[in-house]
Parts: structure tokens; C-alpha cells; sequence
């Protein structure tokens, strides 16, 4: 999630095998999102640094990476992506988080760079805690043209990280809905130069089968992490 899709509006010019499709997608987020109420807020962090523990012990391409984009988490019924950020920064990786901004009809999403100095990192509080909410209660970065804030270019990002709703074991993803990371991976994926996708989430993310239904523009992940295994795609 990290920023919060919201459902397919209804489009007179789609197939009715999309439509269905799409009803399969919107009865599957209810029935996962049900699931994730359920969750505490100390079972929530518990499986996210478990997550974390996951993406930087054994994932390599974590470690090869120059740069890492990576959400800002919900503020609630999300994996918290808190000790990830600072993880990011300590070792050193450009960091580029979303910003989706005022328009959110247009279902598109950048990832800016943060440059990150001063104290703050030091004193374990993180940069976005001072930075203007969207209407999901989501920090985003400040619309500026200085330099700390950089949209991110085709090639400029190595990993990303990337939420969803639910995760099948062929590396199918659902989304919650608008769109707003198949469109960014579309535009920043390039031949010879494309971004590792890695899937985080919470156990009720992950489902045993190939049960996410999948649209022809829908991304395929490369790893799911979960806080009890990873899957390789």
C-alpha cells in the first residue's frame, strides 16, 4: 500500500472478462483487508522487523543496490516500514520514497530521492515525521525544485520495494486498486536497466497458490518476502 489505491472506476469500454476480473480483485482486497484487521499492533511489528531481518540478511540484490524506493507505511493495517528507512540510510543506498500529491485521479506516482543529513538521523527520527500528510495520512515529500528532492528517472532506482493488497507464489500481485505502481514500474523499467521487485507484506498477504487474478498490465514481482519465507519468481 504506502500510498492507497483505491477501487477500479467502472469503464464502459472494458470486456467482460476484464470486468470479471476486476470483481475478483475487489471480492479478494475485502477478504484480505478483513484479515489484516485482525491484526495487533504488536503482531504487525513483530512480523515487519521480521521482514526487514528477511531483505537484509538474504536478499543480495538488497546489498548490490546503489539505490532502494521504498513506501511509507499507512498508518495503520501496513507493514511499517520504519526500520527499513533507517536501515536504508545507514548503509548508505540513495533513498527514493512516493508522492502521488494533490492530484489523485491521475493514478500516477513519483519516487523523489530524499538527501538525507543533519541531525535527526543521528537521534534515531526520521526525516518524513516533519512532512505534510496526504488524504490517507501518508507523509509525502515537499513539491520543490532543490535539489534533495529528485524525481526519479528510468535506471535511477536498482530496487523497489513494493506493497500490495495480496501476493500469490508466481510472483502475481494485487494491488488496492488505481494503479499507481503499475504505472511507475511501466515508466521506469528499461531494457537492460530494469528495477528488482520486491514484494513486502504481512502474513495474510501471502496466499499458497497462483490465486491472484491478473490483468494483462499487471507486474509480476521477482521475491516475496514474508516475515516466515521468501519466494524467488
Amino acid at each position: 500500500m504506502g500510498i492507497k489505491e483505491e477501487d477500479e472506476s467502472n469503464n464502459s469500454n472494458i470486456s467482460s472478462e476484464e470486468e470479471k476480473i476486476r470483481n475478483e480483485k475487489r471480492e479478494l482486497r475485502k477478504q484480505i483487508r478483513s484479515k489484516l484487521k485482525q491484526l495487533t499492533t504488536e503482531e504487525i511489528t513483530a512480523q515487519s522487523e521480521a521482514v526487514w531481518k528477511q531483505l537484509f540478511d538474504k536478499i543480495p540484490q538488497y546489498k548490490d543496490a546503489k539505490s532502494v524506493g521504498i513506501f511509507l507505511s499507512m498508518p495503520n493495517g501496513e507493514i511499517h516500514t520504519d526500520t527499513a528507512l533507517y536501515r536504508i540510510i545507514q548503509d548508505g543506498k540513495e533513498l527514493y520514497v512516493p508522492r502521488v500529491g494533490t492530484n489523485f485521479e491521475e493514478a500516477d506516482m513519483d519516487m523523489v530521492r530524499v538527501v538525507y543529513e543533519g541531525p535527526h538521523f543521528h537521534n534515531k527520527e526520521l526525516f518524513y515525521k516533519s512532512w505534510d500528510k496526504n488524504k490517507w495520512g501518508i507523509p509525502e515529500p515537499p513539491h520543490t525544485t532543490h535539489e534533495e528532492c529528485t524525481i526519479a528517472q528510468p535506471g535511477d532506482v536498482d530496487l523497489l520495494l513494493v506493497p500490495g493488497c495480496a501476493f500469490d507464489k508466481s510472483g502475481g500481485r494485487l494491488g488496492q486498486g488505481k494503479g499507481y505502481y503499475d504505472r511507475f514500474i511501466l515508466r521506469n523499467n528499461l531494457e537492460g536497466k530494469q528495477m528488482y521487485l520486491a514484494a513486502v507484506g504481512l502474513r495474510p498477504q501471502f496466499l499458497n497458490d497462483d490465486d491472484i487474478p491478473m490483468l494483462e498490465h499487471d507486474f509480476h514481482m521477482d521475491v516475496l518476502i514474508s516475515p516466515d519465507f521468501i519466494w524467488t519468481v
